[in-house]
């Protein structure tokens, strides 16, 4: 039986397919392509030696996915498909609330038709929103400050209404604090669209020259340097989280929030200066003005995934510099810089 991995040619999904493929598992990937590229899958195939099915369509097409669970034995789905950027989800709202609560209600939707009731959610810690509670816990207050937060929020939501109204679903609602670095062999890594949203993109598309200089938004919040201060996790060690989690919603009939952070939180500078350490590039950097509703301190207490999932996070600041770093240089312009296979 097969695990269907949605929006699996992204940033976490690819690393989520290779640590799949490479623990036995049968996967099947579906992606609309709309923020990924069909290279990154066939990166995928080179670095575990395996194929697998893939269907390039929209998960709020039903018809589309219905015939996805037609043609496939499926016995449970990681679902990762949605928009992500928390800025344009401000610009553009509407179309985060139709593209991420849609697609996750049409999947449901044909989940239950085919019997398939395993479900590991993609969600964010972007949920708590600016919480004082540090480290935050699962059973925090929820109260997203935008709109993509809001829509992992309703989701969340959504998923334990489903399972109060039939408890023989099993789903696991995996929050991630901020994931970084890139696969160990370079092949696979973050390639954003634009500009990244993300700091560890940005400082590396500074040191490979695409981008002058690195703004950084606001200097003076109530921390040591004054920069805002947030829990990095390795993406593979994020990966491996969806594996642990895969195993629990087989075991189980329950719906449970899993943190999955290292518990450790790193300023901008801070990850500036390891960076810089770890590669020997010099990032020139500017301080601008504040984002609105980024909070100032940010990091997870990751107890209940290493209780319950026996998960926790391994590599450090410097493997994940390291990483990314490596995947930029092989690829600086992202997939499109060559075809490998």
């Amino acid at each position: 039986m097969a695990i269907l991995v949605t929006g699996g040619a992204g940033y976490i999904g690819t690393h989520t397919c290779v640590e799949l493929l490479n623990n036995g598992e049968e996967i099947i990937v579906v992606d609309n392509l709309s923020n990924s590229k069909k290279e990154a899958l066939n990166r995928v195939r080179l670095i575990t030696g395996k194929d697998f099915k893939f269907y390039q369509i929209n998960i709020s097409d039903r018809k589309s996915l219905t015939n996805v669970f037609e043609e496939n034995d499926i016995e449970a789905v990681i679902h990762f498909a949605g928009l992500k950027a928390v800025g344009e989800s401000v610009v553009v709202p509407l179309r985060y609330y139709d593209n991420n609560l849609t697609g996750t209600i049409r999947l449901c939707e044909v989940m239950r038709e085919f019997g398939v009731k395993k479900l590991v959610f993609s969600s964010s810690a972007t949920v708590y929103g600016q919480t004082e509670q540090m480290p935050i816990k699962e059973d925090a207050t929820l109260s997203a400050t935008n709109p993509y937060g809001r829509t992992k929020q309703m989701i969340e939501e959504m998923l334990l209404d489903l399972y109060a109204s039939d408890p023989s679903w099993s789903i696991a609602l995996l929050r991630y604090f901020n994931p970084i670095g890139a696969h160990g062999s370079g092949l696979i890594g973050e390639d954003p669209n634009g500009i990244p949203n993300n700091l560890l993109p940005y400082i590396s598309q500074v040191a490979v020259g695409k981008i002058r200089q690195l703004h950084i938004f606001g200097n003076d919040y109530p921390t040591g340097d004054g920069t805002g201060v947030r829990d990095y996790i390795h993406v593979t060690d994020l990966a491996n989280g969806h594996l642990r989690a895969l195993e629990f919603v087989r075991s189980s009939t329950v719906v449970e929030p899993f943190n999955l952070g290292t518990g450790q939180g790193y300023s901008v500078l801070e990850v500036v200066q390891a960076f810089e350490k770890a590669t020997g590039k010099h990032i020139p950097y500017r301080v601008v003005e504040r984002r609105p509703g980024d909070a100032a301190v940010c990091y997870a207490n990751p107890k209940k995934s290493l209780k319950q999932l026996a998960w926790q996070a391994k590599k450090n600041m410097e493997q994940m510099c390291v990483d990314t770093w490596r995947w930029q240089q092989h690829n600086p312009n992202g997939y499109e810089s060559k075809q490998l296979v």
